[in-house]
């Protein structure tokens, strides 16, 4: 028998929604981590990160009547934590520079040669990188956003994303062959 991935922890779902608060407890335990990790990687401070993970669970449990298994729980709940994180920076008015009203070709990509680099080499360059292209690198690459939904995330126009996108990983390869 198959089982459809848009349903899992359906019971601990529909029991959350009637207001069960164990159930509600087992999936923040199920969750929080894996949410956590998304918001620290866009906001970069632990405390921040911490507070959007408690205000994205409260309003997921108030809207979980909203969730109709479109999507798994995890893509949706992941979904309430990445606003809320681009949010809270809107807030402290950390800019994504929009790049509309400049002339950026994006041509060819030119293969810069990468040396071969653990994983620490690249979370460092990654968190050397300006927000705005730090923002970017992490909704394309490490959470598998398109430029399209990442356009609709952070209000920008999907050729802004794609030019940024670009530009953050050129960035990114000059600050890691800087790295040692």
């Amino acid at each position: 028998m198959k089982t459809n991935i848009l349903y899992t922890h359906k019971d601990l779902i529909e029991k959350s929604k009637s207001g069960d608060r164990n159930s509600q407890y087992k999936l923040y335990e199920l969750y929080v981590d894996a949410m956590y990790n998304v918001s620290i990687r866009i906001l970069g401070i632990r405390e921040d990160a911490e507070d959007i993970i408690q205000d994205s669970f409260v309003d997921a449990f108030k809207n979980l009547t909203s969730f109709r298994y479109e999507s798994t729980f995890g893509s949706w709940l992941k979904r309430i934590v990445i606003n809320k994180s681009i949010n809270h920076l809107k807030l402290k008015k950390v800019p994504v520079t929009p790049l509309d009203q400049h002339e950026y070709y994006v041509g060819e990509e030119v293969n810069e040669s990468v040396k071969t680099m653990d994983i620490t080499k690249i979370k460092k360059g990654i968190a050397q990188l300006p927000d705005g292209y730090k923002q970017i690198i992490n909704l394309y690459l490490i959470e598998g956003y398109d430029h399209i939904e990442i356009s609709e995330i952070l209000e920008i126009s999907s050729s802004t994303s794609k030019s940024q996108y670009h530009r953050a990983k050129k960035k990114l390869i000059q600050i890691i062959n800087t790295l040692e």
